[in-house]
């Protein structure tokens, strides 16, 4: 048999393609996670639910994240969480979901101001 169609791989190659294995799962975890984390920011009412019911339902998913950011952040100074990393996403994602929050806040204001301007 000749060496054409033969092939051989080494331990270094092995162990690379398993690096890229690891690296690609570790990315589908991440993609996964994100999309999980937008689906708990998605509005969760029926399609003729009311303006009033869909911004407290916002709100209370904003309070439900700042409220496990705090959690968080208390475990970790009573060392019962030790990844630092999960601690600060955590707060990240708080501090993303407030300022979403204040600036549709701004809008709404800004909305109502106008309407009032007309009315004169």
């Amino acid at each position: 048999m000749s060496g054409v169609g033969r092939v051989s791989f080494g331990v270094e190659d092995v162990m690379a393609l398993r690096s890229q294995v690891l690296a690609r799962s570790a990315a589908l975890r991440d993609v996964r996670a994100a999309s999980e984390g937008a689906r708990a920011f998605a509005p969760s009412q029926a399609p003729g639910a009311g303006f009033a019911d869909t911004l407290t339902n916002a709100l209370r998913q904003v309070s439900a994240v700042q409220a496990q950011s705090s959690a968080m952040q208390v475990a970790y100074e009573r060392g019962q969480v030790t990844d630092i990393a999960q601690v600060m996403l955590a707060r990240q994602e708080a501090g993303v979901a407030f300022e979403a929050t204040l600036q549709v806040r701004n809008k709404l204001l800004n909305a109502y101001q106008d309407i009032m301007r007309m009315g004169g």
